[in-house]
């Protein structure tokens, strides 16, 4: 996704510096403006460089850390001490290096008079769109901890997730990635020298052994030729990431995936209906919240439904419309957010889904494991196993040669 920089005005007039993270300008401005912000300019950032992507999210703060810090500055606030100290607080006990000097920073900001809300606005890297907003709703509310506390919880439900999906994944590319490496052994350092063996006697080789061979004299002889392929389409890639058609397409692609199509989509779901709850619950307004969710659930196809939504709203229909057309949502979704819009209790409907699909992801992830354990192993079998008949093949027709002799 595209990163902007911006110099702005706040309500006060003090000049501010930072980027958001969007799809194009026109949202650039629209997001700052609903921030209380005249922007003065605003910047695309070159992503020509690759690794200074790499950079920039090394100094991330993972979620397990953020939803840490969430809580634990809630109950300083909620104890009596003031922001100010709170935020010093936090910055003598932070574990990460990057926290710790960013809330520093922070810390220094609210020293001069500005709100906790702008402070934090000033490190996107660090501080994500969604805990800008909620902070300063909860700023405005009076009731600063308490979405404090929903952040803490926003995160750690997200940590949680993504650590499923990554178990659910993580067994298959294992076993995936070690049978490939046994498999280019066995072919470049064993297959040769058995065949070889047999060559010697000029016997006539059978079919799969001579398939094998085939593979293998690939493999030895050209593979400068695969390696420059591979490296090839892995900088290929990153080229075209920056072009949102093709994020959309491989995002697309994930959703219709065998198998994990449906983990991914449930998955999708979950981190869309938690963040729109807690965004709801906190008083964002219901168009910038979208805007928000738009921008971290993590698919663009999703993204744009979403955008989709904003436009129903603004000329006056329902946020479920465009979800219910929709082929990305179960159609559970578009119905709960429907009986949400029109009870008045939408954030509560959405904690529902969020709560109903994160058991789901849950589900479906360990049943995945269960049945691809077996399935991995019979796959790595499978390919030993033809290889190794490949090989043994020519020796049972040399014995019965020689023993014909």
């Amino acid at each position: 996704m595209p990163k902007f920089h911006y110099q702005a005005l706040n309500r006060s007039g003090k000049r501010l510096r930072g980027m958001v993270k969007v799809f194009d300008e026109a949202t650039a401005t629209s997001l700052l403006r609903e921030q209380g912000l005249y922007v003065l300019k605003l910047k695309q950032q070159s992503d020509d460089v690759w690794w200074k992507r790499e950079i920039y999210f090394g100094r991330k703060v993972s979620p397990e850390e953020f939803a840490v810090f969430c809580r634990q500055l809630a109950t300083l606030i909620r104890a009596g001490v003031t922001i100010l100290e709170s935020v010093h607080i936090m910055a003598e006990q932070a574990e990460s290096k990057p926290l710790r000097k960013t809330l520093s920073q922070v810390a220094q900001s609210i020293s001069q008079g500005r709100q906790l809300s702008d402070a934090v606005a000033e490190t996107p890297d660090i501080f994500p769109t969604i805990f800008v907003n909620m902070v300063h709703a909860g700023e405005v509310a009076g009731n600063l901890d308490d979405v404090l506390d929903r952040m803490a919880r926003y995160f750690e439900k997200s940590y949680y997730l993504r650590e499923k999906v990554k178990s659910a994944l993580a067994y298959p590319l294992i076993v995936g990635t070690v049978s490939i490496f046994v498999t280019v052994f066995m072919l470049v350092k064993i297959v040769p020298t058995f065949v070889g063996i047999f060559a010697s006697y000029h016997a006539q080789l059978p079919l799969p052994t001579r398939i094998v061979l085939g593979v293998s004299n690939i493999l030895s002889h050209y593979w400068w030729m695969i390696s420059t392929l591979i490296i090839a389409l892995i900088i290929g890639n990153m080229a075209l990431n920056r072009r949102r058609a093709w994020v959309r397409f491989k995002d697309r692609l994930r959703l219709r995936l065998p198998i994990f199509g449906v983990l991914v989509q449930k998955s999708v779901v979950a981190r869309m209906a938690r963040t729109m709850s807690s965004l709801f619950a906190s008083a964002v307004p219901i168009v910038q919240s979208l805007k928000i969710v738009s921008e971290v659930v993590g698919n663009t196809v999703v993204a744009d439904t979403l955008m989709d939504s904003v436009a129903s709203l603004q000329v006056g229909q329902s946020l479920a419309a465009p979800i219910a057309k929709s082929r990305l949502f179960p159609p559970l979704v578009a119905h709960m957010i429907t009986i949400g819009e029109q009870s008045g209790n939408l954030d509560f409907m959405l904690e529902k889904i969020a709560d109903f699909y994160e058991a789901e992801v849950e589900t479906y992830a360990d049943r995945l494991k269960s049945l691809l354990e077996p399935v991995m192993i019979l796959v790595l079998a499978a390919i030993v196993g033809t290889i190794v008949t490949a090989v043994l093949l020519p020796s049972f027709s040399l014995i019965s040669h020689m023993g014909g002799a």
